[in-house]
């Protein structure tokens, strides 16, 4: 693979890193226990440098500048940056750099802390994530969703919904959430569960030295990085579902010892509970099919497995509900109702929460004060954004009526803009002149209406859903 040929074209690296990540998921796929000792090369490989190139510069973080104060989008020549960053690579000379701080507003007053790496840590993390995710992917588990690929929120939340049945009748929810995940994993415990895959040195000094690397606090102060890893950095997702994934197994063989279908069955009648375990990241839920004590027993339970990767739950977001409570997750309200027009029936209702529709309401509402655009096409290339984006996530589910709701919302807000920048008419007049047929409109670019947005209920795929590298049948 590491020939010494001249850098490839986005088109040829990207044939070349996948047909190489597809015998590495094989290889890992078929020897569960094999542990490979030979990816260091690979790393600094002209292919997958390329690609990991074209995918820093291609996404949105492309534009921010780590704390050498260059952006990946302003390098103008790649190929020397490449060359220059593989010499160092391959003579291990290569050193990682402070990430920059960057503190991001939450609810509640809270901040999270992002790290931005340098443009050459991004592209040698990227590489790292293309030669290790094949291996990792073919360790873990359906029941996690979160930064892998093929997977996504809405999988996840299909499979609560599945589960929460009245057929299937997993009623308790265990819904938890890790605190400061990202910043508290600890270094030993990751770096040995990666061990367990990956026996090369080299590979494994690399990784250490991201997760030492520091930070440069937003006030010029260096902090060394005794535990976490940053979040915000490309091989951060991977490395957290490294440590996270022992989550995963725990619940996978507390399942397998049920035994099959028809034990389980009758264990569940002798009072014995069943549990499934639904992540996405850091946040997850644990659906039992058992009785409230069962689910309030997992904190401990879940405590004790946590404490030796150095985490632990936040007591703030961890909580046992009822289904027909209903609970918030990943945006989502999820709660079993009578069903409508059938009688005592029951069915699962999944809509977007309060919480969700408040975050773009606020979005919504900062896009459309008075002083932030200059023209009417602006200011809809903008909300089109916001709403599209968040439709589509939500279109999955009971979301007519608050399709409407952000439709007859949005409206006004646009509409009470135009009026501000005309108020020395009326509002007839300035529907007459503006507004023809009532559509705020700019040219061919028209305000988006959540309310068009068709609904489309989201197939339950479980667990076939499949890796990009896995063989086609």
């Amino acid at each position: 693979m590491n020939t010494g040929a001249p850098w490839p074209d986005r088109e040829t690296a990207g044939a070349r890193v996948h047909a190489m990540q597809t015998k590495l998921h094989q290889w890992a796929t078929a020897d569960p226990r094999r542990c490979f000792d030979d990816l260091f090369n690979l790393v600094y490989d002209p292919a997958f440098l390329a690609t990991a190139w074209h995918r820093v510069r291609g996404n949105k973080g492309g534009r921010a500048a780590g704390v050498d104060g260059i952006a990946p989008n302003a390098i103008d020549c790649p190929a020397a940056f490449l060359a220059e960053l593989r010499d160092a690579l391959k003579a291990r000379c290569f050193t990682p750099t402070r990430v920059r701080e960057k503190s991001i507003p939450k609810a509640g007053g809270k901040v999270r802390r992002l790290g931005i790496p340098t443009a050459a840590d991004r592209v040698v993390q990227a590489s790292l994530t293309l030669v290790l995710e094949p291996i990792f992917e073919a360790d873990f588990l359906p029941c996690s969703y979160g930064f892998r690929p093929n997977r996504r929120a809405q999988d996840a939340i299909s499979e609560i919904r599945f589960l929460a049945m009245p057929t299937r009748n997993y009623q308790w929810v265990f819904e938890a959430d890790i605190k400061a995940c990202f910043d508290n994993i600890d270094h030993v415990a990751l770096v040995r569960r990666i061990a367990r895959r990956v026996a090369d040195k080299r590979v494994l000094a690399l990784i250490r030295a991201f997760l030492r690397a520091g930070v440069l606090t937003e006030d010029g102060k260096a902090r060394e990085t005794i535990t976490g890893t940053p979040q915000g950095g490309i091989l951060s997702p991977l490395l957290a579902n490294i440590a996270l994934s022992v989550l995963d197994e725990h619940f996978a063989r507390k399942w397998e010892a049920l035994g099959p279908t028809w034990q389980r069955a009758k264990l569940r009648r002798a009072g014995v509970p069943a549990m499934r375990l639904v992540r996405y990241a850091d946040d997850f839920v644990v659906m039992v099919h058992g009785q409230r004590e069962d689910a309030e027993a997992l904190w401990h339970e879940v405590e004790t497995l946590l404490a030796p990767t150095g985490l632990s739950l936040s007591v703030e977001k961890t909580r046992v509900c009822h289904i027909d409570e209903g609970f918030d997750f990943l945006g989502w309200r999820i709660q079993r109702r009578r069903w409508r027009g059938r009688g005592g029936r029951q069915a699962v209702y999944t809509y977007p929460s309060k919480k969700a529709l408040l975050s773009v309401t606020a979005k919504v509402r900062s896009l459309t004060r008075r002083a932030k655009h200059r023209t009417l096409g602006e200011l809809l290339h903008s909300v089109n954004r916001v709403l599209r984006g968040w439709c589509e996530y939500f279109r999955y589910g009971v979301s007519a009526r608050t399709f409407g709701y952000l439709d007859y919302f949005t409206w006004h807000r646009v509409f009470r803009w135009l009026y501000k920048r005309h108020n020395c008419i009326g509002k007839k007049e300035l529907v007459r002149r503006v507004m023809p047929n009532w559509q705020l409109a700019s040219g061919r670019v028209t305000l988006f209406k959540p309310q068009a947005v068709s609904i489309i209920r989201y197939r339950y795929r479980g667990a076939r859903i499949a890796t990009p590298w896995a063989p086609r049948a």
